[in-house]
């Protein structure tokens, strides 16, 4: 069974996107009404920036993302090192709530010819 760990509520909330060459960042900080995005390549370089980034923000962070084949390794490990939270999304998770939040039909969905 797993633990339930909760949210801060007063945390700053990053969600990456994840792919081979390229991670798209999200970065919502709890009372601006604006959300930063950027991307930040797979490099190290590229993670130092980013750490850099969140760090000075100085508030605690939680960060989520897909596993995305291999390529969530190298981020999420510089994540973990500088001292963040990190929470791996189901991809079934991900889909009922996509599924929920848009439930519409597909006029063009080839099951339903």
């Amino acid at each position: 069974m797993t633990r339930p760990q909760l949210t801060p509520p007063a945390g700053v909330l990053v969600a990456i996107d994840v792919a081979k060459a390229r991670n798209e960042v999200l970065i919502e900080v709890p009372g601006s009404g604006r959300r930063r995005r950027l991307s930040v390549l797979n490099t190290r370089a590229e993670h130092d920036r980013l750490i850099t980034l969140l760090s000075d923000l100085g508030q605690p962070l939680t960060s989520g993302f897909e596993a995305t084949g291999n390529y969530h390794r190298p981020i999420a490990w510089r994540l973990l090192q500088a001292g963040f939270a990190v929470r791996l999304i189901s991809s079934v998770a991900l889909a009922r709530t996509r599924e929920a939040l848009h439930n519409s039909w597909d006029k063009n969905d080839p099951k339903d010819a």
